[in-house]
């Protein structure tokens, strides 16, 4: 596997990027350009990337492709359709954005018709459409589980796979975000060997984060830096290290470069505690 995570510095060329990288101990990347970039700086990355041994994990296509007002819908296809066009330029493992939120409050947030058959099938059909449309031959399209829209779950993502029936789409997984109750908070374990058991060689990317859980009388879960809640980091790498492609573990929602070297710092003693190399 390949640890990676943002960057927080200035960067104006691919040889300052692939510096960068190398500094923060990344052998993964997001993806370093925009969708406007033009073929001549897209390949100059791919190909400063290849040199380095740095894969370009992902592409953010974050908008929302079920929002119920249309101008809103159809620029967040638009951007998701542009986002796997950039991911298949440039090589890109994957491109990656919520399924969305049928609502116009949030475009990732919960909504009371999310989890309904109705939204089920609008996923398959958006997610058809963008993959589509551009036909990657390099690329996939993925999801980000969430609690409150599919993939919520090891079980929904493997119906999406086989309903969505496209080999351009795979897994982005995040526990974390499958984490959206106490049994699975405190068996999140168990939760992680049925992601791996279920989607396996499917699953293309990861983001690494950690949870914790309060102790007020209504449930409330945060997100903290890797090492400071209950994810089960030892199962999580050991499932990693069984696949057989080399999966890039994405760092993220972290607020300066030093909690970022931490939670590498982390996961790093993680792997070598298990022989697992990074």
């Amino acid at each position: 596997m390949r640890l990676g995570g943002p960057l927080f510095e200035t960067i104006d060329s691919p040889e300052a990027w692939v510096q960068a990288l190398q500094r923060n101990g990344y052998r993964a990347a997001k993806c370093p350009v925009e969708p406007d970039a033009d073929d001549q700086t897209v390949r100059a990355y791919e190909i400063a990337a290849k040199n380095a041994d740095i894969v370009i994990a992902e592409v953010g296509a974050w908008s929302n492709p079920l929002s119920s007002d249309p101008d809103t819908r159809a620029q967040a296809i638009k951007k998701c359709i542009r986002g796997l066009e950039l991911a298949d330029r440039i090589g890109a493992i994957c491109c990656v954005n919520t399924a969305g939120s049928r609502g116009t409050f949030s475009w990732y947030g919960p909504h009371p018709a999310n989890l309904t058959e109705e939204t089920f099938d609008m996923i398959v059909e958006t997610t058809r459409k963008i993959i589509d449309a551009v036909q990657p031959t390099r690329s996939v399209f993925t999801l980000e589980p969430m609690p409150w829209i599919f993939p919520d779950s090891p079980a929904s993502y493997l119906r999406l796979i086989k309903a969505i029936d496209r080999s351009s789409f795979g897994v982005h997984l995040d526990p974390v975000n499958m984490i959206h109750s106490p049994s699975l908070f405190f068996d999140n374990a168990a939760l992680l060997r049925e992601c791996f058991h279920l989607l396996g060689d499917q699953i293309r990317c990861c983001h690494a984060k950690d949870i914790t859980l309060g102790e007020g009388v209504s449930v409330q879960f945060d997100e903290v830096r890797p090492g400071l809640g209950a994810l089960d980091y030892v199962t999580f790498l050991r499932e990693l290290n069984k696949l057989s492609a080399d999966v890039p573990v994405m760092l993220e929602h972290l607020p300066n470069a030093e909690e970022y070297r931490l939670a590498a710092q982390y996961i790093c003693s993680v792997a070598v505690q298990e022989g697992i190399a990074l």
